[in-house]
């Protein structure tokens, strides 16, 4: 029997059961590419699934790198070819506005090549990496190179972690079943003090 996955993952265990490493590919491909699409919530939920031994961590990787690099280049592509002005005219449509795209533009403009390795670990960024990359002209061994670097971190990183968690999955259920009753209770002092303290500086910025 497998593990109920935690939190907002369990809203994607259908597709994993249903479609397994093909909903890891289509989410991810879909979001390298502009598509607003969960492809980071997917890679966890995958990993954590295969840390429970429902599927091989090995093709969930090996699935979410090419669904990745792949995506991004198709992204690469349309920005080349369709440059602002197909962007300007569809994009909102994904929810890519002329206001975010210039904001993703600027970073790149500034930092280079670099940006589209760190991109992956930055939401908003990683949509629209390749995009920006193709609209803004730079040179497709570069991005490609870049790209796929910061693939290898992303899949490995969220997917390792996740993997990890899953072989654990029961010992975590059985913590969090013991302490989240301490954990509310710290969270609500916590909410409070945050509170009175705001309600201190303001009565002190009155008073002065």
């Amino acid at each position: 029997m497998r593990p109920p996955l935690p939190g907002p993952l369990a809203d994607l265990a259908p597709l994993l059961h249903q479609y397994g490493y093909a909903a890891v590919a289509g989410l991810i491909l879909l979001e390298d590419f502009g598509v607003p699409a969960p492809g980071e919530t997917i890679l966890v939920a995958a990993a954590v699934y295969a840390g429970a031994g429902h599927l091989n961590i090995f093709f969930v990787v090996l699935v979410a790198l090419a669904a990745a690099i792949v995506g991004d280049n198709i992204g690469y592509v349309i920005g080349r070819v369709g440059g602002r002005r197909l962007i300007h005219r569809w994009g909102r449509y994904v929810l890519i506005t002329p206001e975010r795209f210039h904001t993703t533009e600027r970073f790149f403009l500034r930092h280079g090549a670099k940006i589209v390795v760190i991109a992956r670990f930055v939401e908003g960024l990683r949509q629209v990496n390749g995009l920006v990359a193709g609209t803004t002209g730079m040179p497709w061994r570069r991005f490609l190179v870049c790209n796929a670097i910061g693939a290898v971190l992303w899949v490995g990183v969220w997917a390792g972690a996740a993997y990890f968690a899953g072989k654990r999955i029961g010992a975590i259920y059985n913590m969090i079943g013991r302490y989240q009753n301490y954990a509310w209770i710290a969270l609500g002092l916590a909410v409070a003090a945050v509170a009175a303290w705001h309600l201190v500086r303001h009565l002190r910025r009155r008073k002065a």
